[in-house]
């Protein structure tokens, strides 16, 4: 069972205890986004150099009920019994959220109690198998990944798991864009000295041109990474590579928006939002509704706790649980 999280609701003043819903939390595409983790704490199909959660611990190809389908719903009805808003209702958090067999519930259990639209972020390595599709196809957006042209790049960058076919992913990814009736937004994460040479992305533009997504996103790793020898690209470099795409693709910018103002911080809140990946200060304003001035006060009481620590990444600050 995964840890205890909070999820702190836009204009209250204290924090709902929930397993497997976080934020809202701010979302540099998606606006605020409330997540709703389906499997336990870095169970993934891939081991990406550039994991802002870090190492996968339970590298997998095996699909199970992860976590209590029927708890996951209970959850978002009392979740929008109280009042819940944000932009989308986005499955992500620890890990690959197709590896959970409930998919296809879950999403018919939210349509039931909410308008929000739905989105799923995934790495598109289980769309071989046509009842993932069948599943995530019931989504508004679908934001799979494509951060390699082939196999020996696949390897290094992502670190499939066993069983984890790159050209078995691909044809997955394919058939999954020929039968998707909603947005389909397509990831591509720059890592330099590994997928930003020309060539490379040239071919990552041809493949991409083949899905005829809605839109093309550029990112790159602006938060600490999985592996301490990853570096984000810069934005320059970005908006270069941008123009080799069809659509021409966009480049994910930092998260930036006004924030409510609230003057105190619930701390558990905060520190669960946190272990979900590292923050700024400005991020954890946003995703709990906090001052500035709030939010940074809560972190430097937890950092000083021993809870959380600081550490400076791309001229960024950045808090993370310690070991995380």
């Amino acid at each position: 069972m995964s840890e205890r999280r909070f999820c702190y609701t836009r204009g209250m003043h204290t924090a709902t205890s929930h397993t497997y819903l976080f934020g809202p939390v701010p979302s540099r595409r998606l606006g605020r986004s409330l997540g709703v983790d389906l499997v336990p704490f870095k169970t993934c199909t891939l081991d990406c150099v550039y994991c802002e959660c870090g190492r996968t611990t339970a590298l997998t190809m095996q699909r199970a009920e992860y976590v209590p389908t029927t708890a996951v719903l209970a959850e978002l009805a009392e979740w929008c019994a109280a009042g819940g808003t944000a932009d989308f209702i986005t499955l992500a958090g620890s890990g690959e959220p197709t590896l959970h067999t409930g998919l296809a519930d879950i999403i018919r259990g939210i349509r039931a109690v909410t308008s929000i639209p739905v989105c799923i972020l995934t790495n598109g390595t289980l769309f071989h198998l046509p009842e993932v599709r069948a599943a995530a196809a019931l989504a508004d957006v679908v934001v799979p990944s494509l951060d390699a042209p082939d196999a020996a790049t696949f390897a290094r960058i992502n670190r499939p798991a066993p069983g984890c076919d790159f050209e078995r992913y691909l044809s997955g990814l394919r058939a999954f864009a020929v039968e998707f009736r909603g947005a389909l937004w397509l990831e591509i994460l720059i890592v330099p000295g590994i997928n930003d040479a020309e060539a490379c992305v040239r071919e990552l533009a041809r493949i991409a041109a083949e899905l005829h997504p809605a839109k093309i996103q550029l990112n790159t790793a602006v938060r600490p990474p999985a592996e301490a020898d990853v570096y984000p690209a810069s934005a320059e470099r970005l908006h270069q590579l941008a123009q080799f795409f069809t659509p021409q693709a966009e480049v994910v910018a930092s998260f930036r928006a006004t924030v409510q103002e609230q003057t105190s911080a619930p701390l558990d809140a905060v520190l669960n939002l946190v272990r979900r990946r590292p923050c700024t200060v400005h991020d954890v304003a946003h995703g709990l509704s906090l001052s500035f001035s709030a939010a940074r006060a809560a972190l430097a009481e937890l950092a000083a706790r021993g809870a959380l620590v600081c550490e400076q990444h791309d001229s960024n600050e950045f808090y993370r649980a310690p070991g995380a």
